[in-house]
């Protein structure tokens, strides 16, 4: 081995020595040719003796690291430019795994996979990598449209293992070490791959026709085609187009992931977007949320010239001799002037007109009118005009938020009452011929003193009553009753009510609700009658019938932060049971209140209440005896009662801007009171002396319209008694 090896360093130096002798031929034969070329025939050469006959060729200064070594082959069939040496040498070190790397003018020959770490020319994003071949070099590329961190998986696979690839996502740059002929490779692949996507957005600006009337064609337009071109059951991503109308600049926003299709779209608006030979054009505008005749009434209002706001025309603008400005409406009692001198009245609220034109004429601009049964807008103005009140519209007609309103009325009654007395009598001497004292003692109502309980034993009031009789005593004028000569009476009272009532409403912003839930009672507000033997009419009574029950009469107002204001009135009355029998009529406990509330949506506020608390002691006594300590107690009736009452109103605004949450809230208290009739139904089950005669039920939601709930009908499952 030793021997080989040594042979064939040897038969190296000899070639080197050689070569000038050859290449000196090779440049005398090539002058003619004005070349300096060389033959290279390296067969399986040390390194090392290459790098130095290379820099004897080149003139460069080479340093070897310990860890290179290796033979080398590089045979040229037929001789190569001086220039080209460096090259070649370049090549068939990086065949070996090593690298150059240039610094401060010296060549070092490392492992390539240090020559990352090491000095190596490095170029910005505005340079171009200078040199080229096998050399290593820092290429630093700043992306406009796409992501570095995306693109990085691609241009992987293409960089040399061991040299790097590294992305910076804040300012969206690249950072490339490889070899100056990869990294030309590379430029021209991002080149290719950093451009504009077809799916950003264009803005087409239009100078005579309104945007909005434009967005809702062309919509329907491609809509319909690209309904037709994809596949059913599938989508396809590059048919779809997205198209929105910018009123403030009357401009269109397109994207599409087609860039055909954003052509044609710019074709399309270009052949609509052309002036109209009318001076002014008549357009129906239909409304999807608003009220045409109050949108009609605020458009008038916009061009009065009663306000001073009179509409100058632009220039250029295709009307002509319409005036400056526009006309406020006309009255009921003013005449018109029409050209060829004729007057015709115009009534409050009639079509806007300008100035100098007839206002009911069809050609002339200026009538704005609403039609009710379609509810829609009936414009007729010039271009510029249109587009303006057209915008206007479009801002107005936008679905208007809802209040879901619950209010909760909380009414704790407690009534607590005691009574204790007791009461003497004698009535021995009523009925006797001799003379006798007859007396007593005698408190409260007739179902509570002596007397009244001695006439009508039945008409003992409530509580404990014990007594002791003496016979029976035959009075004068009211027969016979109780001798009772004692009567001792206990109550103890206690009461207790827990009210709540919910009334929900939901309404409109801004627009006033009302919810009755009670009964319609008739009260008695005069009577005639027959008095004597008077012929007089047939007598009769006036009646005026009364709402009693729970009253919420409810306006909301939304503000843009969400907090709602809340116009409200509340009522809650009731008839007390004690007059029901009253020949005057019955009397009605009222309890309202009215105010002016803020509440933020979904919070719960109190508007209203009442806090009373009433306790009445009575004590009725027998003077001088009453008083007497101890005894006093045997001639003393005594009332105590202590009512307390807690009347609170709570109110809980929930704002709906959409249809989805108005459905999801529908659901579910439809769910709840489906709950509620089951367990109705499941208290009537079971028995088998009274049949299952059914009961109503609400249907199931229809399961294709979440939300939307079934119709109910005779042939219904769910609306058939079960």
């Amino acid at each position: 081995m030793n021997v080989s090896r040594h042979a064939r360093t040897a038969l190296f130096y000899l070639s080197v020595l050689l070569m000038p002798v050859s290449t000196w031929a090779a440049d005398a034969a090539s002058r003619a040719r004005g070349g300096d070329v060389v033959t290279l025939n390296f067969v399986n050469a040390d390194i090392e003796g290459v790098v130095k006959a290379v820099g004897e060729i080149t003139g460069k200064n080479f340093l070897l690291d310990p860890r290179v070594k290796g033979t080398v082959n590089i045979i040229s069939a037929k001789p190569i430019s001086r220039s080209l040496v460096y090259d070649v040498f370049l090549s068939a070190l990086r065949l070996q795994g090593f690298a150059v790397v240039e610094s401060r003018g010296i060549l070092k020959i490392i492992p390539e996979s240090d020559a990352k770490l090491n000095t190596s020319p490095t170029f910005g994003p505005d340079e171009k990598v200078r040199g080229a071949g096998d050399q290593i070099r820092t290429q630093v590329f700043t992306l406009k449209y796409e992501s570095a961190v995306q693109i990085v998986p691609i241009l992987r696979p293409l960089i040399t293992p061991n040299n790097t690839i590294t992305a910076y996502a804040n300012n969206n740059t690249l950072v490339v070490t490889d070899y100056a002929s990869n990294l030309q490779r590379i430029e021209k692949i991002i080149d290719s791959i950093d451009q504009p996507s077809g799916s950003d957005g264009i803005v087409i600006p239009l100078k005579h026709a309104s945007a909005l009337d434009i967005a809702q064609t062309v919509n329907r337009l491609f809509a319909e085609q690209a309904q037709v071109q994809a596949t059913p059951g599938a989508t396809d991503a590059t048919q779809k187009i997205v198209i929105v109308a910018d009123t403030r600049s009357n401009s269109l926003l397109a994207r599409s992931d087609n860039p055909s299709r954003l052509a044609k779209l710019r074709s399309l608006v270009a052949l609509l977007d052309t002036p109209t030979s009318a001076a002014g054009n008549m357009h129906v505008i239909f409304l999807k949320n608003a009220e045409a005749v109050k949108i009609a009434e605020t458009l008038r209002a916009i061009y009065q010239t009663g306000g001073g706001a009179a509409l100058q025309r632009p220039a250029g603008s295709p009307a002509t001799a319409l005036g400056a400005s526009l006309a406020p409406p006309f009255s009921a009692a003013t005449s018109q002037s029409v050209p060829g001198g004729s007057t015709s009245q115009a009534q409050m609220g009639s079509p806007l007109s300008f100035t100098g034109q007839a206002p009911l004429a069809a050609t002339g601009p200026g009538i704005i009118q609403a039609d009710a049964a379609t509810n829609s807008i009936i414009i007729t103005a010039p271009d510029p005009i249109y587009n303006d009140l057209r915008a206007v519209i479009e801002k107005l007609d936008s679905r208007r938020a809802q209040v879901y309103i619950e209010a909760l009325i909380v009414e704790v009654n407690a009534s607590k009452a005691a009574e204790f007395g007791v009461q003497w009598q004698d009535l021995s001497g009523v009925n006797s011929n001799n003379v006798q004292p007859f007396g007593g003692t005698n408190f409260g109502g007739a179902g509570q003193n002596i007397f009244g309980i001695a006439q009508n034993p039945a008409s003992t009031g409530q509580g404990l009553s014990v007594g002791v009789i003496k016979g029976v005593i035959n009075v004068p004028g009211i027969g016979q009753i109780l001798n009772m000569g004692l009567l001792v009476r206990a109550l103890q009272r206690d009461t207790s009510a827990n009210i709540l009532s919910t009334p929900t409403l939901l309404t409109t912003d801004n627009e006033e609700a009302r919810i009755v839930v009670g009964q319609n009672l008739p009260f008695i507000t005069g009577q005639y009658a027959l008095s004597g033997a008077a012929t007089t009419p047939t007598p009769f009574q006036t009646i005026q019938r009364q709402d009693v029950g729970v009253q919420l009469r409810i306006k909301p107002q939304i503000s843009a932060g969400g907090t709602v204001r809340l116009q409200i009135y509340q009522e809650v009355s009731s008839v007390d049971p004690a007059s029901v029998n009253n020949s005057a009529g019955p009397t009605t406990n009222k309890r309202s209140v009215e105010s002016l509330v803020l509440v933020d949506d979904g919070q719960i506020a109190v508007i209203g209440g009442l806090i009373q608390d009433n306790v009445s002691d009575a004590v009725s006594k027998v003077p001088v005896l009453g008083d007497l300590p101890l005894l006093g107690g045997l001639f003393q009736y005594k009332t105590r009662a202590r009512t307390k009452t807690n009347l609170l109103v709570f109110l809980r605004p929930t704002v709906l801007r959409d249809g989805v949450q108005v459905n999801s809230l529908t659901t579910e208290r439809y769910d709840y009171i489906r709950g509620e009739q089951d367990k109705a139904r499941t208290l009537g089950t079971g028995s088998h002396v009274l049949p299952d005669v059914g009961s109503p039920r609400l249907p199931p939601l229809a399961p294709n319209v979440p939300g939307a709930p079934g119709v109910p009908g005779v042939d219904s499952p769910a609306a058939a008694p079960k």
